[in-house]
């Protein structure tokens, strides 16, 4: 007898018949004698968890190395093969038996065919459209030079290459897959690096939607000339059945949805039977391209292509789906591509890897320095081009799937999966962290030159960013654009940007109404531009109106508006407060809080100007513009003084607003007993602009000034809960820079707001009892290396012209 030492899958490729026990798929318990494990659906349940609980230990110890999740899950799948846990019998025997492989392939296909499906319904593909010049000359010689030169290598070692890959529909199919750049696995990285409403996150995706045209195309010629190898008429065949499901699918099935959209109310979400039939469309549409032999993952991936993006049906579609797909399903194919790599298949197989390894290599760094030859054509800066390059040579899921599409035909065995799949993953794991080290999104805003309240001459145009997330902020701001005084020597260019989180696409949007066509569902009949256009044609003589639209995510929507601010030169930027409360003492969702919260903090660590966060009550909505038979007062507005350049950029602001004879203003100062914990420099700039104000307006009988001198926070709190007998509609606070600690001692742990500072956050809240609403002020922290000295002359300068 014979012993052969072979795996199932190699007995299975020599033609030996495989005899095996099975056992039912649920045991009866372990207090019966039976070991779970040799029970098909408890191992299942065990394998998923083992994989995902590695996973997600890789992706921790990973996380401060700045991997993507593609990486870590990748290496988490190779940990549990042959190559590492793999490699001790008894825990492949128990764990992953022979047949284990044959459910994990077919699973992990699957959770790719969804994930392919998500991609497509997230891709913009209109981007093609508007893509400028500098897109295109990236997409088209990124790619093209890379396939030219890995075919050019392919053809000079093919006689080193194996049988199949020699041929010439395989040299093409390898070429054009190592030298295209796949639109999904761009996408997901991007994301983790929140970098999709940055300039280069916006560039790379767009470039990557036309590589993946181009590559589409080259993947389909691969396939027919695979098709034809055998018969020339299949390769006829194969292009017949590429445009009857191509055609069925964009002109049958993408017009039953638009009509799914077009029947859903605004507003409302797609009935849930629509949603249940184009997931189970998915499968549908894999298994008829799989039938013709056109693979499996095209058919899901022109689906989710023809699915109209977007609120309301792709919107839907991700987020009753993409958790599910991403969190159960795609383990299963990082799983089988564990249990198919093996580093150590590799040792007696280099001669015949030794020719793709260097195709690959050519490929990757041919595609880095084309890309990179382009950017720089382009003037683009060396460490962005550098970046860009970088991104576009990612590589993640598309490619895996491709790989294992090639063991399907045969073309490479296992040592050479495993080698591409290495070099795959190595190639991302050192691209991704370059990136970050080379691409600050937020260095750009870092500004030297002043853009506040505080500096701004009198008499310039007042440029203003408002930020808004739905129409209940925007009457407050309309008011309080009222009464902070534009007149025709000082008017106001208010840059309206409406914000919306992006979801069901992938590409971040931004509009300008004023000069761009696009998007014409976000702004036909909307209530923010409309009630806007209303307020400008009422102020048109003092105040002008731009309105825009961000979508975006949460995360990276704070670029939006700092890139707003910085191009337009604004030296305010105004933000709803994430908890704004009216009189039915409602909160918003958790959800929504914390999204509008994330952005306001982000615009506050990165703004190049000066921020404003109102906290709405609705106070002084009632009140609008007083008659001219009745000049009295209808605001009364306090600034609670407590030092700092905060508390100097809320006075500035205030002072704008006692201009207008509709507005009564009482300034409180707060000082620190005896000057205890005073910063003279400090002092000396707040004293500087207290008096200027005050010499200002010493005639003005509607502004009142008093000072307060406390010891400790609670006498803080106390003088401010004095003035409650006081109505007034609006607090002006300082947000936290530069305030006297002695001024808040024993408050800061009070604080629930970061972004309103502790002083704010105590006028805002309920423990105050009071229904005005709040304006926090955070005046621009310069960046750059402007000394000390020159800062304090510039503002002593201001305060000299202004008197």
């Amino acid at each position: 007898m014979v012993k052969l030492d072979l795996t199932e899958q190699q007995l299975t490729d020599q033609g030996l018949i495989i005899c095996q026990r099975t056992h039912p798929s649920h045991p009866f318990g372990i207090f019966y004698g039976q070991n779970p494990l040799e029970f098909s659906f408890p191992l299942v349940l065990l394998e998923i968890a083992t994989v995902i609980v590695l996973t997600r230990t890789v992706r921790f110890l990973l996380k401060p190395l700045r991997q993507p999740r593609i990486v870590s899950e990748v290496i988490g799948g190779i940990l549990i093969g042959p190559s590492v846990l793999g490699r001790n019998k008894k825990f492949t025997a128990y764990l992953f038996p022979d047949h284990a492989a044959f459910l994990m392939k077919n699973v992990g296909i699957l959770g790719l065919m969804y994930f392919l499906f998500i991609s497509g319904v997230k891709t913009d593909v209109t981007t093609i459209r508007r893509a400028g010049r500098k897109h295109w000359y990236i997409a088209l010689f990124g790619g093209l030079i890379p396939l030219v030169t890995i075919t050019s290598v392919a053809l000079i070692l093919r006689k080193s290459l194996d049988k199949e890959l020699a041929k010439g529909s395989s040299i093409w199919g390898v070429s054009s897959a190592l030298a295209m750049t796949a639109f999904p696995v761009l996408y997901t990285i991007i994301r983790e690096l929140n970098l999709l409403s940055s300039d280069i996150g916006r560039m790379a995706l767009s470039s990557a939607v036309i590589s993946d045209v181009i590559g589409m195309n080259g993947i389909v010629a691969f396939e027919a000339a695979k098709q034809g190898e055998a018969k020339s008429i299949a390769a006829v065949w194969y292009m017949i059945s590429l445009v009857i499901v191509v055609v069925s699918v964009f002109g049958g099935l993408r017009q039953a949805m638009i009509w799914i959209v077009r029947t859903t109310p605004e507003g409302k979400p797609v009935d849930q039977i629509y949603v249940i039939a184009i997931l189970l469309g998915v499968a549908v549409v894999g298994f008829v391209a799989d039938m013709f032999g056109l693979a499996i993952a095209n058919g899901p991936l022109w689906l989710g292509l023809a699915v109209p993006d977007g609120p309301p049906l792709g919107a839907t579609l991700v987020e009753k789906s993409e958790t599910l797909i991403m969190e159960i399903f795609m383990p299963f194919t990082y799983t089988y591509v564990g249990l198919t790599t093996d580093v150590f298949a590799m040792n007696d197989h280099w001669p015949t890897l030794a020719p793709l390894f260097f195709m690959a290599l050519v490929g990757y760094l041919t595609k880095f320095f084309s890309t990179l030859a382009v950017t720089r054509f382009f003037t683009m800066p060396l460490q962005d081009s550098i970046a860009l390059s970088l991104i576009m040579s990612l590589r993640g899921q598309v490619e895996i799937l491709l790989f294992m599409h090639w063991m399907d035909l045969k073309m490479i065995k296992m040592p050479h999966f495993t080698m591409l799949v290495l070099l795959s993953t190595s190639v991302t794991a050192l691209a991704t962290p370059l990136i970050s080290i080379m691409y600050d999104p937020t260095r750009p805003y870092m500004v030297n030159k002043r853009r506040n309240i505080q500096h701004t001459p009198p008499n310039a145009e007042f440029h203003i960013v408002a930020c808004f997330h739905d129409e209940e902020s925007v009457a407050g701001f309309i008011n309080l654009l009222e009464v902070s005084n534009p007149t025709v020597s000082s008017p106001f260019s208010v840059y309206a940007l409406r914000l919306i989180e992006l979801i069901g696409r992938a590409t971040s949007v931004f509009i300008d109404h004023e000069n761009q066509d696009q998007a014409f569902e976000l702004t036909s009949h909307n209530p923010i531009h409309n009630a806007l256009k209303l307020f400008q044609e009422a102020r048109g003589e003092f105040i002008k109106i731009h309105p825009l639209t961000s979508v975006s995510p949460h995360r990276s929507m704070y670029q939006d508006i700092c890139e707003l601010a910085l191009v337009k030169k604004a030296s305010l930027i105004l933000l709803p407060f994430h908890k704004e409360c009216f009189d039915s003492g409602i909160e918003e969702t958790n959800l929504v809080r914390h999204g509008v919260q994330s952005i306001n903090i982000h615009v506050l660590a990165h703004a190049p100007c000066s921020v404003g966060v109102l906290v709405d009550k609705g106070s002084f909505r009632s009140h609008l513009v007083a008659t001219s038979s009745m000049r009295r007062s209808v605001h009364h507005f306090a600034v609670l003084f407590l030092g700092g350049p905060d508390a100097r950029e809320a006075l500035s602001y205030a002072d704008r607003m006692a201009g207008n004879p509709d507005v009564s203003l009482t300034v409180i100062r707060f000082l620190a007993f005896n000057g205890e914990g005073d910063d003279e420099m400090e002092k000396k700039l707040d004293d500087g602009l207290v008096t200027w104000f005050w010499v200002k307006n010493e005639g003005n009988n509607k502004v009142i000034y008093r000072e307060v001198v406390v010891k400790n926070g609670e006498e803080t709190v106390a003088a401010i809960q004095a003035m409650y007998n006081e109505y007034y509609d609006l607090w002006i606070v300082g947000r936290k820079h530069g305030i006297n600690p002695v001024l808040i001692r024993g408050l800061s742990n009070w604080s629930e707001s970061h972004e309103l500072g502790v002083i704010g956050d105590y006028v805002a809240s309920s423990d105050l009892g009071s229904a005005a609403s709040v304006l926090v002020v955070h005046q621009q922290i310069l960046r750059g290396q402007e000394a000390a000295l020159d800062g304090l002359r510039a503002r002593f300068w201001c305060c000299s012209c202004r008197y």
